[in-house]
């Protein structure tokens, strides 16, 4: 199960809702020790494709030496489907490279109403094997 605060559900989906219609990319680190979600880092869909994303070579180097100077990983690797509904696409399994880490996928297809809740799934990937797990959204502490 994945447990995430309200804050970082919200930095996610406001990121895939204002980069529509192109798909949204990012990671939410935590630390080494723990694992917990705890920060939100936005990354740029260098291919600005609305089928799929890629990070670039510099941008990804960049964000693993920040994690590894700040002793975390990558909890969260999540991205926005802009035309289907939040599930792995082949691409999605093929690529999934992070077996430790939550895969969550963010619908925001033109056929969302406004004012509705934006679709938000979390999904183990393993040697190409996806389970979806229960997403648990806990309010943000000290609130």
């Amino acid at each position: 199960m994945l447990q995430i605060p309200r804050s970082l559900i919200d930095a996610m989906v406001d990121h895939a809702t204002a980069s529509h219609p192109i798909e949204a990319c990012g990671v939410i680190s935590g630390s080494w020790a723990t694992g917990i979600p705890t920060r939100h880092i936005p990354l740029v869909n260098a291919a600005q494709s609305t089928e799929f994303y890629e990070v670039g070579s510099a941008e990804l180097l960049k964000l693993y030496r920040n994690l590894d100077d700040a002793q975390e990983v990558p909890v969260i690797i999540y991205h926005s489907h802009t035309s289907t509904p939040a599930v792995p696409s082949a691409t999605d399994i093929a690529l999934a490279s992070e077996p430790d880490a939550h895969y969550v996928l963010i619908s925001t297809g033109d056929w969302v109403v406004p004012g509705d809740p934006i679709e938000v799934r979390s999904f183990r990937i393993v040697d190409g094997q996806v389970s979806e797990e229960p997403l648990e959204v806990r309010p943000d502490q000290g609130r």
